[in-house]
């Protein structure tokens, strides 16, 4: 029998997947010594890009090139941040707030070229939950974690693997050592343009994919502004798990538990309740995590500092 408690557990790992995936990205990012305001850029325009490449290639196939379309989106904008950022050592935070605007106003122009006035519709090929045969009639936890679709069991491996990959590897170690000290990088080394640059765009794609995610694995359409602030939410979901791929992940169910509430509390008939004060939550516990979390947490010394290196 499904109780309202296992819908409000398999919401809240629901809608924490695309936010781990931005967040995920984001950490890659800040490790190297970047903050990427733009990831909210980067997040809608692979929603659009997944939108319009699904609709277009049709069928299993179209979910596929959706995904990808995603994330080649969410490179491209990154890979314009990275170029003012990185290379031409503009403001961090300017330049993604700029971006970020840039990118709505961009994906709102072609969606409405591309669809018209009548939009999308809920036309596009779309991935559904795979139930795990056994593990998904586990009490409590089995719906929630065991029945989602393909791209949260990948967010579970995923997890694991860079947490391994931060520690265990030379890229890994170079990329904690810039986000350190370039200065201190570039005489072991390692180039810190050429570190930066990759991470901001490994960022962007994780970015793209879960703009994809959006589309494909929750609401089936597009709808303009759709990321809906998730990119600012993705950064302080990668304050509140310190940097670290496990602490991403968890800080991400947190704000996904939030986000589900309002079904929780709909299904218990509290239906008086406004369910505006519900979609807030999220937005209110960003703003509880920056003013406690940023205090106590111990952020890559060179994050958002423009460097004089050369390398």
């Amino acid at each position: 029998m499904i109780t309202p408690v296992d819908d409000f557990l398999a919401a809240a790992v629901r809608t924490a997947t695309p936010l781990a995936l931005a967040a995920l990205g984001e950490c890659i990012t800040e490790r190297g010594g970047v903050i990427n305001i733009g990831l909210e850029g980067a997040i809608i325009c692979g929603a659009l890009a997944a939108t319009i490449a699904a609709g277009t290639v049709g069928g299993p196939l179209g979910v596929t090139a959706g995904f990808t379309a995603g994330a080649l989106a969410g490179v491209v904008v990154t890979l314009l941040f990275a170029l003012f950022t990185v290379y031409l050592r503009a403001d961090q935070i300017i330049t993604g707030t700029a971006i970020t605007l840039l990118s709505l106003g961009f994906t709102g122009l072609v969606y409405k070229t591309v669809y018209g006035t009548t939009g999308v519709g809920l036309t596009i090929p779309t991935i559904g939950d795979v139930p795990i045969p056994g593990l998904s009639q586990l009490p409590l936890v089995g719906r929630a974690l065991f029945a989602q679709p393909v791209i949260t069991y990948a967010l579970y491996a995923i997890v694991p693997f860079l947490a391994w990959w931060f520690v265990r590897t030379h890229a890994g170690l170079a990329l904690r050592a810039t986000g350190e000290s370039p200065d201190a990088a570039l005489a072991a080394g390692i180039q810190p343009r050429t570190v930066q640059a990759l991470a901001v765009l490994a960022g962007g794609a994780f970015a793209g994919v879960a703009g994809a995610t959006l589309v494909l694995a929750q609401s089936g359409t597009f709808v303009e502004g759709m990321s809906a602030g998730k990119g600012f939410i993705a950064i302080a979901i990668v304050v509140l798990g310190r940097w670290t791929p496990l602490g991403v992940a968890g800080a991400a169910l947190l704000f996904g538990g939030a986000s589900a509430l309002q079904y929780l509390f709909q299904s218990l008939g509290w239906r008086e309740v406004p369910y505006q004060l519900f979609l807030a939550l999220p937005y209110v516990l960003t703003l509880l995590v920056l003013a406690r979390a940023s205090a106590r947490s111990q952020a890559p010394a060179a994050l958002a500092r423009r460097q004089l290196t050369v390398g």
